[in-house]
């Protein structure tokens, strides 16, 4: 008997009915990028149609996500450069800029999940995740300042905290400090194979963030590296991470499909300020279908084994799949 595999696909109402991909709402965190002031809503060169918002503003943002289904945010900071110093002390402020944005969003939104991220660069004088010493990243100096961060933000009403450092053994200092203190019902959505990728520009632009000297391949991965992914996944794991991320997208969706195939927890994307800044360019240009392609991009992160994803595109993609 002759197989057509087009019968499948005659038309929408058929497609639709054997699609096994779907996007909605409920996929998606939304990166939020928080500065100090009033009235302020600055637009990111780098990232059209991006913005930071101040906290009054911050409330807006929030009410509007929320009515749009949206119900996770990924908290940013942008520091002022007088705060920062090598050992990260304003990130344990407990009215710091991050404490009081989670108070804001769970004061508009009660039930928004909140994701925080825990990592020196924002408040580091020198651009780095870590603590320098010689020009070298001291790691187990580092790990203790981000558990204080990580139980920082616990306090203010963070529903997980979400460590994009690389540092060994951080999930572990954070684990046992949070468990110490109480908060065992506080997540850890861990960065665990965030790759040294050339894709991070823009949101370091939102963030001045950028390494003072130097790169940081001494400890996010080499992007040449598969199985060094899946080492440093079950590692996480193992110390407490309840879910795991990759980071960036769309170049690593084989390690994607590789944790996903090898753990038993929620398996998180960033599809990073990189990948929104090119569709964006292209778009502009006229060379590239904007809404068509975000869609494609957001299935095929999902479909190669993403539970969510961190989205520039989230509130673009919701309105289209409405």
């Amino acid at each position: 008997m002759l197989r057509r595999n087009r019968r499948l696909r005659t038309n929408e109402s058929v497609r639709s009915l054997v699609r096994e991909t779907f996007i909605s709402p409920n996929d998606f965190l939304v990166p939020i990028f928080v500065v100090e002031g009033k009235q302020v809503k600055e637009e990111i060169a780098s990232m059209p149609g991006y913005y930071r918002y101040s906290l009054d503003l911050l409330k807006q943002e929030i009410k509007e996500l929320w009515s749009l289904g949206l119900k996770s945010v990924l908290l940013f900071v942008k520091v002022p450069d007088e705060l920062k110093d090598n050992k990260g002390t304003e990130a344990i402020n407990p009215e710091g800029l991050m404490q009081r944005a989670v108070k804001t969003v769970k004061d508009v939104a009660p039930e928004m999940v909140i994701m925080t991220d825990v990592a020196l660069d924002p408040y580091s004088s020198y651009g780095h995740d870590g603590i320098v010493n010689d020009g070298k990243i001291l790691n187990d100096d580092t790990t203790a300042i981000l558990a204080e961060m990580a139980l920082s933000h616990a306090k203010a009403g963070a529903d997980f905290v979400a460590p994009s450092d690389m540092m060994d053994g951080r999930i572990f200092e954070m684990r046992t400090l949070l468990e110490d203190e109480g908060f065992h019902d506080t997540g850890i959505m861990s960065y665990s194979a965030k790759y040294a990728s050339a894709f991070y520009g823009p949101f370091r632009d939102a963030l001045d963030s950028a390494p003072g000297f130097g790169d940081k391949k001494t400890y996010q991965m080499d992007p040449a590296n598969r199985d060094e992914a899946i080492k440093e996944t079950l590692m996480d794991i193992e110390e407490g991470a309840d879910i795991v991320m990759v980071k960036p997208g769309l170049c690593y969706l084989d390690i994607v499909r590789d944790i996903k195939n090898a753990v038993n927890v929620p398996v998180a994307v960033y599809q990073v300020s990189g990948e929104y800044a090119m569709i964006k360019a292209a778009a502009e240009k006229g060379w590239l279908d904007h809404d068509a392609v975000i869609l494609e991009q957001l299935t095929a992160i999902k479909r190669a084994g993403a539970n969510m994803i961190a989205s520039y595109f989230a509130k673009d993609a919701v309105k289209l799949i409405s």
